[in-house]
């Protein structure tokens, strides 16, 4: 009897002991990959608790099974570990692992699309970021599939992938983002601009393809009504848009802007050319956001069809061509004629060379000089009253 009592007094200080000891494991840190460099650990959905314990213990995270095993029996968060992937750069005590798999902190990459991008824009992100080549996010965004709802005439989906910051897995596939960023547009383009589209007689989109044109005239969130207005004014009076952004489009779609918008480029022929073709373009010609996507259901209550550019990020607004002119002479014919004033006194001053006008070039009021057409700042100007 007394040996038995012995024996079980044993077996009592060996499992208090080797309790003891695992147990003091379980908050030592732990590192058994290279000092200063990063460990992932991918977690599939699924996966059991022995599972998880071999990822950690291959990946140098937790240092054996059985200190795991204890961990996580001490933690009590068995039925709490969440898939995805662990990013792990320092020492951690297994206390700490499970508890980072148990909330779920799995490792993130923020990847910003700014508004007013094109796919093609996106793309190179995209790739920039490493998560798979332009060509990848490019077909992904040809299938109309997830928005054939909203808008049957979709060709792609130019102007649903909604701008944003998102935060998505290192590994992320070019049909997941895509996915994501259509599913952020459908929450951005709430019931209530639905039914403001609605009650304009304006279709998906009509409001998104306005949208994405607003987008690109102003980065002014108090301008955006404004220019909404100027459209819709010529819309509904049956004037030609002569948007820039959409000649630009249509330029890029096949290849070839470079940068700059030439007098010729104006006679392109596309439907996205909105100084050839009446009403708006085809569809979107880039992503708009959501105060732009406001902008197109709630335009303000003006009578403007024109604007200019102040020079400043602004715009000056008109009701009439003699008034836009005058806008035109004042912020793009005196205001560079001015600059280019004092450039050359500048050079006078210093013997360098003085600018000589070339006649090559043209350029317009940022993206509107609306009832004007005159040669670029640099050389010599005109005005037509005629559009």
């Amino acid at each position: 009897m007394r040996k038995l009592v012995l024996v079980i007094i044993v077996l009592v200080l060996a499992a208090v002991g080797t309790a003891g000891f695992f147990y003091q494991r379980t908050r030592q840190p732990y590192r058994g990959f290279i000092t200063g460099s990063e460990q992932f650990v991918e977690i599939p959905a699924g996966s059991s608790t022995r599972t998880i314990g071999d990822l950690l213990v291959a990946a140098g995270v937790v240092r054996d099974r059985v200190t795991f095993r204890f961990a996580l029996w001490l933690s009590g968060r068995a039925r709490l570990l969440k898939a995805g992937e662990y990013r792990f750069d320092q020492p951690m005590t297994p206390a700490d692992v499970i508890g980072k798999i148990a909330r779920g902190d799995v490792y993130v990459v923020r990847v910003t699309f700014r508004e007013g991008l094109t796919i093609g824009e996106m793309a190179g992100i995209f790739e920039r970021h490493g998560f798979g080549t332009a060509a990848e996010f490019i077909a992904a965004a040809r299938d109309a599939t997830a928005v054939r709802a909203l808008d049957p005439a979709a060709r792609n989906l130019e102007g649903y992938l909604f701008p944003e910051t998102y935060s998505v897995p290192r590994r992320i596939d070019a049909a997941s983002l895509v996915q994501r960023m259509v599913d952020q547009f459908k929450h951005a383009f709430s019931s209530e601009l639905q039914a403001a589209a609605t009650a304009r007689g304006m279709s998906v989109r009509e409001v998104v393809t306005l949208a994405s044109i607003v987008e690109k005239e102003t980065a002014r969130p108090e301008e955006r009504p404004l220019v909404a207005a100027v459209y819709e004014n010529r819309l509904r009076i049956g004037m030609a848009l002569q948007c820039d952004p959409t000649v630009i489009y249509a330029l890029m779609e096949r290849g070839k802007y470079n940068g700059n918008l030439r007098r010729e480029d104006l006679a392109l022929d596309s439907p996205y050319n909105t100084y050839r073709y009446p009403g708006l373009p085809p569809g979107p010609i880039a992503a708009p956001g959501k105060a732009s996507l406001e902008s197109a259901v709630h335009p303000a209550g003006v009578e403007f069809l024109y604007f200019v550019s102040r020079n400043d990020g602004s715009h000056e607004f008109a009701q009439t061509l003699d008034e836009h002119n005058r806008n035109v002479r004042k912020y793009q014919v005196e205001y560079f004629r001015e600059r280019r004033s004092e450039a050359a006194g500048g050079a006078g001053k210093t013997g360098g060379p003085s600018r000589t006008a070339s006649g090559a070039g043209f350029r317009r009021s940022s993206a509107s000089g609306r009832g004007t057409r005159y040669r670029s700042p640099h050389f010599n100007f005109s005005l037509s009253t005629s559009k």
